[in-house]
């Protein structure tokens, strides 16, 4: 795994500055700390940070083709390079290493910007191509590999593995997009392809990006989208014996590298049926990692030991102290947007773990995503029933006064927690689902917004980009649609980006298996009633996986990988949730109403509600603005605008 920094001048050969794109590549240095290397000439540069996996003495980068004509950065890895080398020799290509990277230098000679159409992978890449006068950026199908950008006034691009190369450079404007926040307090995160900064976007999964000179406008392309036509059924046994082969060919492809090797096994269904299928590829047993915070409802280390135990592997478990919340004030830097995915906290202890013992992982994210695994996917089918039953005229007022006259009790057992149901089938499918998954209900976000804040949103809320998902999404099959939606939205913008940053941060390398695209894609392709039958999700992967995974894993409920964070701030954390209303970097922001920040604050600590999604937000954004934003912002300018630097 990799960092990339660069530039690229679109308006000609500009001189470009080596100590900036040097700058910009070294603030990825967490990312590969073994090599660097830059590419330097009028018009563009090239930064690579290497961590070596594969051709330890033969990939430093850039990489070059035969006449040099030709070079690439890149983050990331092809599984298949072995096939596409020989491939590539048989047509006249020369191989000087026997790196995965150099594939792609052949390959782009070979058939140009279809050539990632033929990478299995997870890759993030910036091509050069002296003859044809231009920068090729690209990133993998699912989104497991990052890759920013930003097209600044003058002409010239920058582009790097995360945010924080990008913030190197002195021209990037650091206006906050006010879409954006608005994203982060509805989901917990910032949806491709929008970065925080309005100046700033991902290139988002299954996109590439062509910079030319002489083109001012340079738009990303779209070369694979995910597709759940749920066209194929059959007997149950035949179904899984071809999912077990496909899953064991796409861990068997993940399992090539010149370093050690192994697997996180957090005791859940895809974590488990990872570890099992290497245990079966490998005759030595299987380096496996996992963490536990000491706290029964968070606790899956013995069902991870009883795999460990079942196949012999090579157990590391580490137990974290549950008051572990040092890492607060540093997941800021870590991450350089907002992220309130709590679990970013336990994964980042898991893979610190993981790499006092390997330099690889495979982790079986992904999953839920692919075989309707998440329990909200059945809330959503019982949902849809009723929303196809009764018209939206009729159900709307409805559920809508039964929502609004039904108590709000957290701390009641989950059954006679209806308030959330009956508010969601009050609304149409896409509300209903953003209701289901968001991190604070729009009317929170409403009272908690500034009037500043609500004039630059002009009228933009974060349901109307899961309407567009839905709109888009190549299925009529309302789980099906949801599949789709998570995958454009949850799984790269919060999952991947929690595990890749958490990983990079260690220089960890992570691979995930579940998420091999032709895996992906023909998973997309069975019926979701063998996806999920009744209570029962990930149903045909459980019933396949019942030779290989016992039975108390397969099948009990799921538990997650979370954090006490609401006990924390009724504790250790108090002083800092009571002073959140006061904090000078929120205040100063003018996106938020303090009397707003008082009202959550109040109630949490009292346990009239339990509000620790909205804190937990409020806490990373504060340090977030504390950490990155006021910091970087300082470089272009001296002092914070009291209202929303938004214009």
């Amino acid at each position: 795994m990799c960092g990339l920094a660069g530039l690229f001048d679109l308006r000609g050969d500009r001189p470009v500055d080596r100590g900036l794109v040097r700058a910009m590549t070294d603030a990825l240095t967490h990312r590969g700390p073994d090599d660097s290397g830059y590419l330097i000439e009028p018009g563009v540069g090239l930064g690579h940070r290497r961590l070596s996996i594969i051709d330890l003495a033969g990939g430093h980068q850039p990489i070059f083709n035969e006449d040099d004509s030709v070079a690439v950065v890149f983050n990331g890895e092809i599984y298949n390079f072995q096939d596409l080398m020989s491939e590539l020799t048989a047509l006249g290509h020369r191989f000087k290493t026997r790196s995965d990277t150099e594939t792609i230098v052949h390959a782009w000679e070979e058939w140009g910007e279809a050539c990632v159409e033929r990478l299995r992978g997870m890759f993030a890449f910036a091509l050069y191509d002296r003859a044809r006068g231009c920068v090729f950026l690209a990133r993998d199908r699912l989104g497991i590999k990052p890759l920013y950008y930003s097209c600044l006034p003058d002409g010239r691009v920058i582009f790097g593995s995360e945010l924080k190369a990008l913030l190197v450079h002195p021209d990037l404007d650091r206006t906050l997009d006010p879409r954006a926040v608005e994203d982060f307090f509805a989901l917990g995160y910032v949806p491709d392809p929008r970065s925080i900064y309005r100046a700033a976007a991902k290139l988002p999964p299954g996109h590439t990006l062509l910079l030319r000179r002489g083109d001012a406008h340079p738009v990303p392309r779209c070369y694979w989208t995910p597709c759940f036509e749920g066209d194929v059924d059959g007997p149950l046994d035949a179904l899984g014996d071809e999912l077990m082969a496909r899953m064991s060919e796409a861990v068997r492809l993940r399992m090539i590298a010149d370093v050690p090797l192994g697997a996180f096994l957090s005791g859940g269904v895809d974590s488990s049926a990872v570890v099992a299928m290497m245990s079966t590829l490998q005759d030595e047993p299987v380096n496996t990692c996992n963490i536990s915070f000491g706290e029964k409802a968070f606790d899956e280390a013995p069902y991870a030991r009883a795999m460990a135990d079942r196949y012999h592997t090579r157990h590391h478990s580490r137990t974290v102290d549950p008051n572990d919340f040092d890492l607060v004030a540093d997941l800021p830097r870590v991450y350089d947007e907002p992220f309130a995915d709590s679990s970013a906290l336990p994964t980042y202890r898991v893979c610190e773990e993981a790499r006092r013992h390997v330099k690889v992982a495979l982790s079986g994210d992904g999953g839920d995503e692919v075989f309707i695994g998440y329990r909200r996917y059945r809330w959503h089918h019982y949902e849809e029933r009723v929303r196809r039953r009764l018209p939206q005229a009729l159900r709307g007022p409805l559920f809508g006064l039964a929502g609004r006259l039904y108590p709000k009790m957290d701390w009641a057992p989950r059954p006679l927690r209806a308030k959330a149901t009956l508010q969601a089938l009050a609304r149409n499918s896409a509300d209903g689902y953003f209701h289901s998954v968001s991190l604070m209900p729009n009317d929170l976000r409403e009272r908690l917004y500034s009037p500043a804040m609500k004039r630059n949103l002009q009228g933009y809320r974060t349901p109307q980009l899961f309407a567009e998902h839905l709109a888009d999404a190549p299925s009529d099959h309302h789980l099906a649609q949801i599949q789709y939606l998570d995958m454009k939205t949850y799984l790269p913008g919060d999952i991947l980006t929690k595990v890749d940053r958490a990983s990079m941060a260690h220089s960890l390398e992570v691979r995930v298996p579940l998420l091999d695209h032709p895996f992906v894609e023909w998973a997309g392709r069975v019926s979701p009633a063998l996806k999920l039958q009744g209570r029962e999700g990930k149903f045909l992967f459980k019933k396949a996986l019942e030779t290989h995974v016992p039975h108390d894993i397969l099948y009990r409920d799921k538990m997650g990988f979370g954090v006490p964070v609401g006990q924390w701030f009724r504790g250790p954390l108090r002083n800092r949730i009571e002073g959140l209303a006061d904090n000078p970097a929120l205040a100063e922001s003018g996106l938020f109403e303090r009397s707003a920040v008082q009202a959550m604050v109040r109630a949490h600590l009292s346990g009239a509600r339990d509000y620790t999604q909205p804190l937990w937000a409020l806490v990373m954004f504060a340090g977030f603005l504390e950490n990155v934003h006021q910091i970087e912002s300082k470089k272009p300018q001296e002092t914070m605008c009291r209202e929303p630097s938004f214009t």
